[in-house]
């Protein structure tokens, strides 16, 4: 059993989550419209004054490295003693999908990757142990929580703290200004006059012991990720993906146990709609649901940590949340949504659903209401298949060295494996240089299985990890957005996000299964072969695509990767 010991969100609306909590249950928001230098549009969004930016800094740490610092800090303080910080036996989680790419226009240093950033975090914090950045999208914070729980309960671990945390910026309001996603006015989820979302910033850290504890404590009983298999940007309109993520969480809990299910709820147009017919599918909707968007905004890596923590407060004050600009149900299924705060009826226990870009979809069950039972679980093996290593000059499968055309090297060598290997998937061509690396080696790996493809089902996952995460793509996107220059490409934006690779290879393969993105500081195969292990513990996976992709420009890339089977 997983537990959570101590909790902190930093938001406009607060520094604490007591202050976040008394904000949102009086119906404050923070979200207003705001004028962003660089951008044409101006965006109405939840973002820290000046004055809140200067008190939060921390010298010699960037604005986002600083928040999270200022967020794990706090949940710390209320545990002073309670375990060394410093130990083998804790790890840092860090979900976040762009961590420090507001630097990307005044530095080319190491500042850009994520598990650099994570390291110079941990360096500051006092932790030691190699941290792991989930950039999974918007579902990154659920998805820190999924992960740390499952080191935890395989013994890899006996403490994380798990922080989730975005700033804004030019770099990601008008990428998604070019998808035209967001409102022009405050969101309004599930309703019927809904127009767009929000975007906030805001950092949440939850820390998660495996220690036995005393009394009654919140606990995450369970978590799961799973693919839609349908889009890299537009989410299954039957709501596959997060039908069995939801399923899976459920599995063997009565629905009669359940408060509420706190959902994504962004205001999207799709997304809501997607939603409502998963929980109708998973027979969710006699439960009330409900959405915090219209409070903090879509905090992007931090959503799914910071709507975890409100959630708990509330239920610990018996309440269910109104959701903030709902007024009448504006999607096709009888989703139990209120604009009020409602009586838990005494339930302390909950479901929460994030989706995002690249079919992701996360959900978690916790509650407070059962035992404190100690349930680690030993960890569970695996066995490698088949293997494939690709760089820029050589293809290795299974050992042996692929022939290649003479003077064929780095990009061309992965088109030209696509025309004689593949051939018959043009989207191949619209995908980034990481994508298109992480999709050759998929696709060589499964002609290296030999047996009739391996297709639609949610027992494989795809979990990758790489250094560099999408650095080429995000320069190429920067300069869409120069001022001198300005046009904002909605397609490049996209594959700034490197969880589109394991999206990629979802949807061609039919794969519903689990999709993960880690990034670390520099290649550990102690830490890859403890989180491959540790995503076994999910029942429905069997085996999986993995390994090692980066790219850090067109004549320097590598891929790893290898399938494997549970023992």
């Amino acid at each position: 059993m997983v537990f959570r010991i101590a909790d902190n969100i930093i938001s406009p609306l607060g520094r604490t989550s007591g202050q976040n909590y008394l904000a949102v249950k009086s119906g404050k928001s923070a979200l207003a419209p705001y004028a962003i230098p660089g951008l044409e549009e101006k965006v109405f969004a939840s973002l820290f004054s000046d004055g809140d930016r200067e008190s939060l800094r921390i010298e010699g740490l960037s604005r986002f490295e600083s928040l999270v610092c200022r967020s794990v800090e706090g949940a710390l303080e209320s545990i002073s003693g309670k375990f060394d910080v410093g130990g083998k036996d804790v790890v840092f989680v860090l979900g976040t999908t762009k961590a420090n790419v507001e630097l990307l226009e005044e530095c080319e240093d190491e500042r850009l990757l994520p598990g650099k950033c994570a390291k110079r975090i941990c360096r500051h914090l006092g932790i030691t142990t190699t941290p792991i950045v989930v950039c999974n999208a918007c579902i990154s914070g659920l998805s820190s929580i999924v992960l740390a729980s499952r080191l935890l309960k395989n013994g890899a671990f006996k403490y994380a703290i798990v922080c989730g945390a975005d700033v804004l910026g030019k770099f990601i309001i008008s990428g998604f200004q070019a998808l035209k996603t967001l409102s022009d006015e405050a969101c309004r989820p599930f309703d019927i006059e809904r127009c767009g979302m929000n975007l906030g910033e805001a950092a949440a850290t939850v820390i998660l012991s495996s220690v036995p504890v005393e009394g009654k404590c919140w606990r995450i009983e369970s978590g799961a990720v799973r693919n839609d298999a349908h889009n890299t940007t537009a989410p299954s309109p039957k709501g596959d993906g997060a039908l069995l993520a939801i399923s899976h969480v459920m599995d063997g809990c009565n629905p009669q146990r359940l408060a509420l299910v706190n959902a994504h709820g962004t205001s999207s147009l799709f997304m809501d709609q997607m939603e409502s017919v998963a929980l109708e599918r998973a027979g969710l909707t006699d439960i009330p649901a409900n959405s915090l968007k219209g409070y903090f905004g879509h905090t992007l890596g931090a959503a799914g940590i910071l709507e975890t923590i409100i959630t708990m407060k509330s239920l610990e004050e018996n309440l269910v949340l109104g959701t903030k600009g709902f007024e009448e149900l504006g999607v096709s299924s009888p989703v139990k949504v209120s604009p009020d705060s409602v009586s838990a009826g005494g339930k302390k226990c909950f479901v929460k659903t994030v989706s995002g870009f690249g079919g992701a979809n996360a959900a978690i069950l916790a509650s407070c209401d059962a035992d404190n039972s100690d349930r680690t679980i030993p960890a569970i093996g695996f066995r490698k298949t088949h293997r494939v290593k690709v760089t820029s000059s050589e293809v290795i499968v299974d050992g042996k060295t692929v022939a290649l055309p003479e003077g064929i090297s780095g990009k061309e060598l992965l088109s030209t494996l696509y025309r004689e290997k593949v051939g018959n998937y043009p989207q191949f061509f619209k995908m980034d240089l990481l994508s298109r690396l992480a999709f050759i080696a998929s696709e060589l790996l499964l002609m290296a299985e030999g047996k009739e493809r391996f297709t639609g089902t949610e027992s494989r996952a795809v979990i990758l990890f790489n250094r560099s995460s999408s650095i080429m793509t995000d320069r190429k996107y920067l300069d869409s957005i120069a001022e001198d220059n300005y046009y904002p490409s909605p397609s490049l934006f996209v594959y700034t996000l490197p969880n589109i690779t394991t999206g990629e290879i979802a949807i061609r393969n039919k794969y519903n299964g689990e999709t993960s993105f880690y990034i670390l500081p520099e290649r550990d195969e102690g830490i890859m072969d403890k989180v491959l292990k540790s995503a076994l513990l999910d029942k429905g996976t069997e085996s999986f695509v993995a390994g090692w992709l980066d790219c850090a420009s067109e004549q320097d890339f590598e891929a790893d990767m290898f399938i494997a089977e549970k023992e």
